[in-house]
């Protein structure tokens, strides 16, 4: 069994209050790593590395030597890149393709974008006329914000945690990572790689842990943490951000959605189908960004709710390794708890089931795992819970539309605002209803296609701020503004 420490100051570091905690295959329930917690002691460690390290080497490194040094961690991920692929498929259960094509390159794919970025973002500079007819000079200078708690998520572990430390290494800051305790091995991992690569120690530290009373707890509450980084449902962002009021720290979100699909009559249908299908299902639905209402115009509806049934009974179930092999279980026993919670009250609020609604049969080998069915509902009220929280797994409620102004208010009627995916052929009618549902992102006749130097963040209760291209040195980085008196 593995044994993973926290890694702090370029080294692993066992926990202090003598504390384990047990790692869960997703796919067998099987015991796969023994993790150690962080105490107080360990996050105080991890900071003080951190807060050192920014003072020394590191930030004494010019842009150039550091973005070398971001070049060299992402081509040593990619020399290792079955060494991530392993472990990330071991903390989540999801097949070898998601990692092989999506989440792992892009997680490799942040460290380079990033230092180019870094390497070629202007500031601004003014001239001022003055009274004496001399004139003022004003530029401006980025700095790094200091030392960066990332508290990362479990659906995409890798990516997402490389999403924050990836720009915040660029802009020179250094990082104190919380992984989720569902999903430790990649971050762990990333640590080798770092020290391999020569990044100086304390630049990247990793503490384990759960959330109240523990590393994420401690690391949040931390003095000597400039600034906070979250991926994750809105109730801990709560959390988070009550705690980050205490010394008066930015704070960047990206929380909980219950985000919509829009289809019209005119789409492309098999494009639509299988573009809903995905961002409904992919990753057994554990994506933030995924689609859990599908409002479809009433002339295809059925046909659209046929062909969609037909994809979500098509999927193979099993190890992530196995050959044929497309869909994996959930992350935990816990959360397939609350995830068949939702397909009861489904039932008990009359939803017409589609298809799925509970657990497959699975051989005797996996029957332990945290396995349940893609989910399609129809027939239930927009006051429903399965219509207004965000469940977080493979399921969708697809229900018909009749126009234009209907389904944008449908859209819109939730407490979340983080994406939206439309499907027209009607290019006049895909600008317009963009520009009228309130969410960060909209995808027209696509899902999930990121080009990371556009901004990316959720409205309403989806999050604070945005990342991605230079938006991202809007939160790593501070502006000042020198004033020369000519």
């Amino acid at each position: 069994m593995r044994q993973i420490n926290n890694f702090i100051n370029g080294e692993f570091v066992a926990s202090g209050i003598g504390k384990r905690f047990d790692k869960r295959s997703p796919v067998d329930n099987q015991v796969i790593a023994s993790i150690a917690e962080a105490g107080q002691a360990e996050v105080d460690q991890a900071v003080s590395a951190a807060k050192h390290a920014l003072a020394g080497e590191w930030g004494q490194l010019s842009t150039n030597d550091r973005v070398d040094l971001l070049y060299g961690v992402a081509d040593e991920i990619t020399r290792r890149f079955d060494d991530f692929v392993a472990a990330e498929m071991a903390d989540t259960g999801q097949p070898h393709h998601v990692m092989t094509h999506a989440f792992i390159p892009r997680g490799a794919a942040n460290f380079k974008v990033f230092a180019d970025i870094i390497k070629n973002v202007p500031t601004e500079s003014f001239h001022m006329d003055t009274p004496d007819g001399r004139g003022a000079l004003n530029y401006g200078v980025r700095v790094p914000k200091g030392v960066i708690g990332v508290v990362a998520p479990w659906n995409a572990p890798f990516l997402l945690m490389t999403w924050k430390v990836g720009p915040a290494l660029a802009c020179g800051n250094t990082v104190v990572v919380k992984p989720s305790e569902e999903t430790p091995l990649t971050a762990t991992l990333l640590g080798e790689v770092m020290n391999k690569v020569g990044v100086p120690k304390g630049v990247y530290n990793v503490i384990n842990g759960f959330g109240p009373d523990s590393a994420g707890e401690f690391l949040t509450r931390h003095k000597d943490v400039d600034a906070i980084t979250f991926t994750g449902e809105t109730r801990t962002g709560s959390t988070i951000m009550k705690a980050a009021s205490d010394g008066i720290r930015d704070v960047s979100f990206e929380m909980g959605g219950k985000n919509a699909g829009i289809v019209f009559a005119d789409c492309d249908l098999d494009n639509a189908v299988d573009g809903i299908f995905r961002s409904s299902f992919l990753n057994t639905g554990q994506v933030c960004l995924g689609t859990e209402r599908v409002y479809v115009e009433r002339p295809i509806f059925d046909r659209f709710v046929t062909a969609l049934k037909e994809k979500a009974e098509g999927v193979t179930f099993g190890r992530p390794t196995d050959a044929g092999v497309n869909y994996g279980p959930l992350i935990s026993q816990e959360h397939r708890e609350k995830v068949l919670s939702y397909y009861a009250k489904a039932r008990a609020d009359g939803a017409t089931i589609v298809t799925g609604g509970g657990v497959p049969d699975m051989p005797a080998d996996l029957a332990e795992g945290s396995w349940v069915q893609p989910t399609i509902w129809t027939d239930l009220p927009e006051s429903s819970a399965v219509i207004q929280e965000e469940i977080f797994g493979p399921c969708c409620h697809i229900r018909p539309f009749d126009s234009e102004e209907e389904v944008i208010e449908l859209a819109n009627a939730s407490d979340y605002g983080l994406a939206t995916t439309i499907w027209t052929e009607n290019l006049t009618r895909a600008h317009r209803v963009a520009g009228k549902v309130d969410v960060g992102i909209t995808w027209v006749n696509s899902w999930f296609l990121r080009d990371l130097r556009t901004a990316f963040g959720g409205a309403k209760q989806s999050g604070i701020g945005r990342e991605g291209g230079v938006h991202s040195l809007e939160f790593y980085t501070e502006m000042r503004n020198v004033c020369i008196k000519m």
